[in-house]
């Protein structure tokens, strides 16, 4: 299922729902500890787990981007900058597993906004994949795929 998107008064929205099969601690370790985050998005790591902390993006080359963290509580929320933009991951308990929350916040609906979602609805779909213990099938043909189907709901304002 895509993204609910919605235009706010400044920017937009885009909110991700999605009920996974394990425990809270499963999912946010998979968040937040560097050894489980490797697995799925390699470029980022954990610098300072806190609110005010930071995320690290591994730009290439021996460069690093430090992206804060603006919203931060133990095993339910880690919000943090996305280079201008705003992603924010919210785990609630459920009797079966959790129900996580992704909301990315971004100004304007360019090409890059779409890259940007689909590749997170993407890794949402890869960390599922790793707690379920399933094989993780072509990333690329994941990511064509969910990308076609966002350029066709989001058309671009700049």
């Amino acid at each position: 299922m895509l993204a609910e998107i919605k235009q706010l008064e400044q920017g937009y929205i885009a909110r991700i729902e999605r009920t996974i099969k394990h425990p809270v601690m499963n999912v946010w370790a998979m968040l937040t500890d560097n050894k489980e985050l490797e697995k799925w998005f390699q470029e980022l790591r954990v610098g300072e787990l806190r609110k005010g902390g930071f995320m690290e993006f591994d730009m290439s080359e021996g460069r690093f981007e430090k992206l804060e963290i603006l919203a931060y509580a133990e095993q339910a929320i880690l919000e943090f900058d996305w280079f201008g933009d705003v992603v924010r991951f919210e785990l609630h308990p459920k009797q079966v597993g959790c129900l996580v929350i992704f909301q990315k916040n971004f100004n304007a609906i360019t090409d890059q906004a779409i890259k940007d979602l689909t590749g997170w609805h993407v890794c949402l779909n890869v960390i599922e994949s790793l707690l379920d213990g399933k094989p993780i099938h072509s990333r690329a043909d994941e990511w064509n795929k969910w990308h076609k189907e966002y350029e066709l709901v989001m058309p671009i304002t700049e």
